[in-house]
């Protein structure tokens, strides 16, 4: 092998590596992602199926049904409603009628089971896309309560 030879194969076993290590990142990034949905959109079917995700809004009052670890709640945006089971122990600030956002997967019903429940920290948070969320549901009912 000449100079030249040595030279261009150790630059293509450079780009080779360069290129497994940027595809083993990239999976790695793809594997972790976790989208946020609210109730409309889970209702609308633009939630994967197959695959973790977030949902969030507010506790509806009522709903929060327990029995040992297991526990059932609605979590609403104002607008929709979505069915949420979860076997664990809840955040201490997880209470009705506050903001939550909730990790897992749609099962074949249609609930949501949840691997992981997220109270929020204090009583004027809410994740922004949530707050969004409720926002737009509260608008879209006062546009239609005003329509004769």
């Amino acid at each position: 092998m000449t100079k030249r030879q040595k030279k261009f194969a150790l630059i293509a076993v450079g780009l080779a590596l360069l290129a497994c290590v940027t595809a083993l990142v990239l999976n790695a990034f793809q594997s972790n992602l976790v989208f946020f949905f609210t109730p409309t959109q889970v209702f609308a079917g633009e939630a994967p199926r197959a695959r973790a995700f977030r949902i969030g809004g507010m506790v509806k009052a009522g709903t929060l049904v327990q029995v040992g670890l297991s526990h059932e709640f609605t979590v609403t945006d104002n607008e929709r409603e979505v069915s949420v089971s979860f076997t664990g122990l809840l955040p201490d600030l997880f209470k009705e009628g506050r903001g939550v956002v909730a990790q897992g997967e749609l099962d074949a019903s249609g609930r949501f089971v949840a691997s992981q429940v997220l109270a929020k920290h204090d009583e004027n948070y809410m994740p922004p896309e949530a707050q969004h969320a409720m926002d737009a549901a509260a608008q879209r009912r006062a546009a239609q309560s005003v329509k004769p």
